[in-house]
């Protein structure tokens, strides 16, 4: 079964692609929008395509609905943001396939205006209708209340704290998650 786009009133969605690399620099060059991602560092356009583009076709499926969707609004077409769709720890040995991580990543002019959440609902409403979704999972930096508030609005329950690791060190993290 293919997933289908998701509709709300105010948001367009497109699922990216490797041709989307400009939309993912922009976004990447505010170091407010990279704070809890790389510590407010902007990643490169090298980074960008080199890791970022390989990464995100890696998990890509269409059918399943995987992958970052664009989201721009339907007032003006204003690229705004992304929603993360792929399977819980996708690039371990054990995916797991049946539990699908959300996240999100949007431009420092859209907050505040209820965009991330919407398009997270609108998101979770038709991968849910996947009866081999089990669990949808998002995860976070301890600080970044912002995106812990999101995970409360889709319903997703707190379920442990952990360290997050990267190549910039160790952060304290929070997983929420909700069966389905």
């Amino acid at each position: 079964m293919k997933m289908n786009t998701p509709v709300t009133t105010r948001l367009n969605f497109k699922l990216m692609n490797e041709h989307d690399w400009p939309q993912l620099f922009e976004l990447d060059q505010d170091p407010a929008v990279m704070q809890y991602l790389t510590r407010g560092v902007p990643n490169t356009l090298a980074q960008i395509k080199n890791e970022g583009i390989p990464r995100m076709l890696a998990y890509r499926n269409e059918d399943k609905g995987w992958g970052l969707w664009q989201i721009t609004t339907k007032i003006n077409n204003t690229f705004i943001g992304w929603i993360l769709i792929r399977p819980m720890v996708f690039f371990s040995e054990t995916p797991r396939f049946n539990n699908i991580e959300i996240g999100w990543r949007f431009k420092q002019a859209s907050w505040g205006h209820g965009y991330a959440t919407e398009a997270a609902l609108a998101l979770c409403d038709e991968l849910v209708k996947n009866n081999e979704v089990k669990a949808i999972s998002a995860t976070a930096i301890i600080n970044n209340t912002a995106s812990i508030k999101i995970m409360e609005k889709l319903g997703l329950q707190f379920i442990k704290n952990y360290t997050h690791k990267d190549e910039q060190g160790s952060l304290p993290a929070v997983l929420y998650s909700k069966n389905v």
